[in-house]
């Protein structure tokens, strides 16, 4: 919790840096306001967490869930309040959601989102200032340049790929359909097993058949092209696209997009080190209208059975223009990412690149139960002082034990004042830390020259305490 709060309040600050105001909505939606983006909206009870309120008479009970984002609950305070609300309105918000799928590594049940979203701006603009932001918030809370990369794409070009491929219109929804879902499982199936789904199908090494879209190769050609159409350079990648998308408007326009975008970007000083057009981005694909993009780290983790390989996605959004629009009637151009801090945080500690324990309290002993007063005026002091201090009140009849619970709680500084120290006005400083690294390090005439406990006097208390925090912090 004390690493996840340090990075919500960088995140937080880069969030406020760029003009974005905090935002709070209710951890409980109804499902009407989480709406068809469930996760499958036909059992509401699967991919979230979900009951149904108690009936009243012969009218079922309402639908409720824990939300699964903190992008339909913005849809619906937009909508609410829109009346109030400046246009274009930057909201940015925190806090746990939850999903109702198998945990993995760095993958939980309930884990915290940091969001920021542009309602009401329909201008690729705005999704350029996200790309920027996300690349931001990442090297604030310590991921190194080189060691990430913001893959953009646009749901427009793929829709334009589509369309040349002969699945416009009505008539092809169901085709469609299945192709949004065999390319959403390209980092899964690989290259062979998209293809596969994009004709007759597909048998797992289970045995079992999935049915593939019916393409014909030159369809699947075009399809698969798009997913492969990255090159060297963000320019010679667009120049693919375009030829890709040619004779459709549609695609013409994410193709606009994503140069406008990339150009933005680079006169920002956010070039291809840092964010690159990417086609094979196709994260929600069935969710976001225009440009979509993903925060990737770039380095390498063990997972639990020692193997090597790369940790991989960390954030993401994009453009939704028709989210809004549910509750409206009107069609609310929006825009936004969401990061996930949990997985940021495993995927910092997975390289040691988190710092160690939080620095405990300075404990304050106790030499004389009858001298309990003397003791809490002095932690009032340190408090007062704006140090983070305890005193002892377990049993303190054992010093020792007194001594291993300060060790416990990796207390930087332990304050020891007797009936002796009393009456000479001084107190006992004992520096934890400098006697951890002796006990490691120091032979015993070190130990004699470097003394981690020693006297000082009372008044220079405050002094001394800080004098050791400022050294090892």
């Amino acid at each position: 919790m004390t690493h996840r709060a340090e990075m919500l309040s960088k995140i937080a600050a880069v969030y406020h840096r760029y003009g974005f105001d905090a935002l709070e909505s209710s951890g409980v939606e109804t499902i009407e306001a989480l709406g068809k983006f469930l996760p499958d909206v036909d059992r509401p009870n699967e991919g979230v967490f979900a009951w149904q309120e108690d009936s009243e008479g012969d009218k079922p009970g309402d639908w409720l869930a824990l939300r699964y984002d903190l992008t339909a609950p913005l849809a619906r305070v937009y909508a609410q309040h829109r009346n109030d609300l400046p246009m274009p309105y930057r909201r940015y918000a925190m806090g746990p959601v939850w999903r109702n799928e198998k945990p993995g590594p760095g993958r939980f049940r309930q884990f915290y989102q940091c969001d920021a979203d542009t309602v009401g701006a329909p201008s690729v603009a705005a999704d350029a200032e996200i790309c920027a932001m996300l690349a931001d918030c990442l090297e604030e809370v310590g991921i190194a340049r080189g060691d990430y990369v913001v893959r953009v794409n646009n749901r427009k070009v793929l829709n334009g790929v589509l369309e040349v491929a002969g699945l416009a219109g009505d008539d092809k929804d169901t085709e469609r359909g299945i192709v949004l879902r065999a390319i959403d499982k390209l980092d899964r199936l690989g290259a062979e097993g998209v293809r596969a789904l994009l004709g007759e199908g597909r048998k797992d090494d289970s045995g079992d058949f999935t049915k593939g879209a019916g393409l014909e190769d030159a369809q699947a050609d075009v399809v698969m092209g798009f997913m492969q159409a990255k090159r060297d350079s963000g320019a010679e990648t667009v120049s693919r696209l375009r030829e890709l998308v040619a004779g459709s408007d549609v695609g013409v326009q994410g193709v606009d997009e994503l140069e406008l975008i990339s150009d933005l970007l680079a006169a920002g000083g956010y070039g291809p080190d840092r964010v690159e057009i990417d086609p094979s981005v196709v994260r929600g694909l069935g969710y976001y209208t225009g440009p979509v993009f993903e925060a990737e780290l770039t380095f390498e983790i063990k997972d639990e059975k020692g193997r090597a390989r790369n940790f991989g996605s960390v954030a993401g959004g994009g453009r939704y223009d028709d989210l809004v629009k549910r509750f409206t009637g009107q069609e609310v151009p929006a825009t936004g990412v969401s990061i996930g801090v949990d997985r940021l945080l495993a995927a910092l500690a997975a390289k040691g690149r988190l710092e160690g324990e939080a620095t405990g309290p300075v404990v304050v002993t106790v030499m004389d139960r009858d001298r309990m007063a003397d003791y809490q005026a002095m932690v009032a002091e340190l408090r007062q002082a704006g140090i983070r201090a305890e005193v002892y009140l377990g049993n303190p009849k054992n010093f020792g034990n007194q001594m291993k619970y300060a060790d416990k709680r990796q207390s930087p500084v332990v304050v020891i004042e007797g009936g002796d120290e009393k009456d000479r006005g001084v107190v006992q400083i004992k520096d934890m830390v400098l006697g951890a690294q002796l006990a490691q390090e120091a032979s015993h005439d070190e130990w004699k020259e470097r003394p981690n406990q020693y006297e000082v006097p009372r008044a220079d208390l405050i002094k001394a305490v800080r004098d050791i925090l400022d050294r090892t912090s």
